[in-house]
């Protein structure tokens, strides 16, 4: 069938099912899923074979990314204790569970086979989870851990992977796998942060947006390729690469770049998360029919998968468990650790240093930053309700499949392998994630926040607009009496603003004028150096500061694009 035919039959295909499952109020990628398995066994359906090699290192690094950028780092932090105990240590766990009792119940798979197995169904896949989460109101902590996990495994497990199926060809120790580990995370992390630096510089140069999401296309693949090549975790690479342009992002490139930079990663991450899930459905009768031509048992390979899918959901509601007390008792010690930090510049011990105020002003951005990280674990507080939604929320997915098909040719009883991988991703896919939203329902957990992040976005927005006060006071000390004048439709246009609470007012007129789009966008910068400076100390929540960073950026792309029009 014509290349070009099938892409569009692709295109249409995942628009229609998306659209009619928003309908039904099924989440996306379990229709696609299901779509693609009944494709597959219709008449006349060609069969659907990947490259997973496409899948991993064409697919992977560019959805990563983008999933990474939109990651609030603040909310990484935050959440790192569990954001790695659930895809490292868990992942770790899973494949030596999963690999024992493969090589228990699989009599002619090695070791080193099993634990490739055990590797290949350890990851996660939170696109369907997050999405049916933030339908049903999920508390956003919840969200940001399982978003989280789901950056990080890929990562953890693919490098388990490669440790795996070089013990299948010699042998390899487990202080080997070990030391390989860890020196896979340590180089990833350098690549990573050379590479969003160097991005996000790069960009800031160029202030151009077509050329600037041109050149963020290429990102991904700028970090995985030299990571893969230094034998460290091109994953990983790419994730860390993602966070740092999140976070270096908004304070060098200008907002109408990553505006539009942002409507095109989305549209991109749409088709290609669309694309693996059909895909992966599609994939089911080949792969079926692969084992009935070898040696191996069809039902051995489907009762094996069951049991492995029914293991592997038990082992991580095992893990919460633990992981979720040790919260628990992280919120309690924050709740008894605050007082400590209370009133700490009338401590006697303090007034005797001689400090600059430099040095002071840093000091109390690194208290208030701890104070709010303490005021965060409290507020935001984990329950036994949440460990239920989160030890559900384990679904695998098309990495899982793709993963399975990087085994060596050589490897004993392959075909079953790969399709009892392919069985726990469907299983688990379809089973919670369509008994999700009965979980979350059943459980009782939701979103309290909401007036908690209005009163944070009504906050942050008033020192916002404090600091632009700010700003014009310090221009209307040196401004000419034209300048003056345009100072003065500024202020007033901020005031109405303010007391408006972000209304859009109709200034074309006005916006259009260069003097005053020069400097409205002087009192612009102040406000978003006020916004970054709020940011790192931790003065508010990720949801709040999102929401001032989408009003300041608003802003910033009407003037500058009136600034575009009268000088074309």
């Amino acid at each position: 069938m014509n290349l070009t035919l099938v892409a569009i039959l692709g295109v249409v295909s995942i628009v229609a099912v998306t659209a009619f499952s928003k309908k039904l109020g099924l989440a996306a990628p379990l229709a696609l899923v299901v779509v693609g398995i009944v494709l597959s066994f219709v008449p006349g359906t060609p069969d659907v074979e990947i490259d997973p090699e496409l899948i991993l290192a064409g697919v992977l690094p560019p959805l990563l990314y983008s999933s990474a950028v939109d990651m609030p780092s603040q909310d990484f932090r935050r959440n790192l204790k569990a954001i790695s105990s659930l895809a490292v240590l868990l992942v770790i766990l899973t494949t030596l569970g999963m690999g024992w009792m493969f090589h228990t119940i699989l009599p002619g798979v090695g070791w080193p086979a099993a634990f490739a197995l055990g590797a290949v169904i350890s990851p996660t896949d939170a696109v369907a989870a997050t999405s049916i989460g933030k339908k049903l109101g999920l508390p956003p902590r919840v969200v940001t851990m399982l978003e989280g996990e789901g950056l990080v495994n890929d990562a953890s497990s693919l490098v388990l992977l490669r440790s795996a199926v070089a013990a299948i060809a010699s042998s390899v120790s487990i202080w080997q796998v070990a030391g390989s580990f860890v020196r896979s995370v340590v180089i990833a992390v350098i690549v990573g942060v050379v590479v969003g630096e160097a991005a996000v510089r790069l960009r800031a140069l160029l202030r151009d947006p077509v050329l600037g999401t041109a050149v963020s296309f290429v990102v991904p693949f700028v970090a995985f390729l030299p990571a893969e090549e230094l034998d460290a975790s091109g994953v990983l690479a790419v994730v860390v690469t993602g966070l740092v342009v999140g976070r270096l992002g908004p304070r060098r490139i200008a907002a109408r770049d990553r505006w539009l930079e942002s409507m095109n990663w989305r549209t991109i991450a749409f088709l290609m998360e669309s694309a693996i899930f059909l895909i992966m459905g599609l994939e089911v009768k080949p792969l079926v029919d692969a084992v009935q031509r070898s040696d191996n048992s069809l039902s051995e390979a489907l009762w094996v998968g069951l049991l492995a899918s029914a293991a592997v959901v038990a082992l991580r509601l095992v893990f919460v468990v633990p992981l979720v007390g040790a919260i628990r008792q992280d919120q309690q010690r924050a709740a008894g650790n605050r007082s400590k930090f209370e009133n700490w510049q009338d401590n006697p011990r303090f007034n005797e240093l001689e400090v600059s105020e430099r040095r002071l002003q840093r000091m109390s951005d690194r208290v208030e930053r701890v104070v709010a990280d303490l005021d965060f674990k409290v507020t935001e507080a984990i329950g036994w309700r949440s460990a239920v939604v989160l030890g559900w929320a384990g679904m695998r997915g098309a990495i899982t499949v793709a993963a399975a098909q990087t085994l060596p040719l050589d490897t004993p009883r392959r075909e079953e392998l790969v399709l009892i991988a392919f069985v726990v991703a469907v299983v688990t896919l379809l089973a919670q994630g369509l008994t999700l939203p009965l979980v979350i329902r059943k459980a009782g957990i939701r979103d309290d926040s909401a007036q908690r992040v209005q009163q944070e976005t009504h906050d942050v927005v008033s020192d916002l607009y404090a600091a632009g006060f700010r700003e014009l006071d310090e221009l209307e000390r040196t401004a000419s009496e034209e300048d003056r004048s345009t100072l003065a439709e500024i202020r007033h246009d901020l005031e109405r603003e303010r007391d408006e609470m972000g209304a859009r007012a109709d200034l074309v007129a006005r916006d259009a004028r260069h003097d005053y789009s020069r400097l409205r966008l002087d009192v612009l910068a102040a406000q978003r150096n006020a916004l970054n400076s709020l940011a790192d100390r931790g003065a508010y929540g990720s949801p709040a500061i999102n929401a001032a960073t989408r009003m300041l950026d608003g802003f910033e792309v009407r003037l500058t694009s009136f600034d575009d029009d009268s000088s074309a």
